[in-house]
């Protein structure tokens, strides 16, 4: 048997997320139906996380294990001709044994598009979150420090996330290592991007976190509110969820690398 990683880019606008499920088109599935005939033989994905529907991705990393033979080159180009456009596998090679394309990441960088102008370009629609109103940007910005380092961050997880019962492990409590806001794109004067690098994520907290951002930026709460939200530990005063066209996935850490 065989351990293979592919690392992967898709526009998840028409997909129901990665996860598999019944009667609904995803990521995982589109995949695992094509491995299946290349490798002629059922073939299970693990990915590094479960993307929610409409989320994108730049470099998704999963992995498998299989008997076929068939080389890493005509797996990366049977896959391509067999996919929608709308996935593409950049790379695929054989590792460890041991590698877990969830459990051996170290951290993930998330990137979250959004837009202020009064009139967005119609190819950034899909892929873009529009605030018209958001003047408050430089509040936005005093936030973000308050985001560094380990923190509970239960006020910015959706319902599902974790089993709650549990006792072990580490809860809600994550670190993020890099969070700033900078110019997306200078044709694009108006449109920015949120950047967000931590060892880990709870379900939705990203959009959560970029929600509750632009409640500050609409001048809807206050430096000091979302302060407060944080020291809450309590989904119920955060902002809404941000919309999932303006997050992409962009990269999955681990240690060999």
């Amino acid at each position: 048997m065989r351990t293979v990683k592919l690392l992967i880019s898709f526009d998840g606008c028409n997909y129901c997320g990665w996860q598999r499920q019944n009667n609904q088109i995803t990521i995982q599935g589109a995949i695992e139906e094509q491995l299946a005939r290349i490798c002629n033989e059922p073939v299970v994905l693990h990915g590094a996380g479960r993307t929610d529907a409409g989320v994108h991705a730049y470099g998704m990393v999963a992995h498998f294990h299989t008997g076929s033979r068939v080389s890493c080159y005509n797996l990366l180009s049977g896959l391509n001709s067999l996919l929608h456009t709308t996935i593409r596998i950049l790379a695929v090679d054989d590792v460890p044994e041991s590698f877990h394309a969830r459990k051996s990441a170290m951290g993930k960088q998330y990137w979250y598009f959004f837009s202020r102008a009064d009139v967005l370009v119609a190819t950034r629609v899909p892929v873009v979150a529009h605030f018209p109103k958001l003047v408050h940007l430089d509040r936005m910005h005093q936030c973000l420090p308050l985001l560094l380092g380990t923190h509970d961050f239960s006020s910015f997880e959706a319902v599902g996330s974790r089993d709650l019962a549990l006792t072990s492990g580490r809860g809600a409590e994550r670190t993020l290592t890099d969070v700033h806001i900078e110019p997306s794109d200078p044709r694009f004067p108006d449109e920015f991007k949120l950047v967000l690098h931590g060892d880990g994520f709870l379900r939705k907290m990203v959009r959560n976190i970029a929600g509750t951002l632009f409640e500050v930026g609409l001048g809807r709460m206050t430096i000091a509110d979302f302060s407060q939200v944080m020291q809450a530990r309590n989904r119920q005063g955060a902002g809404p969820t941000a919309p999932a066209c303006g997050l992409f996935l962009n990269h999955v850490e681990y240690r060999l690398e």
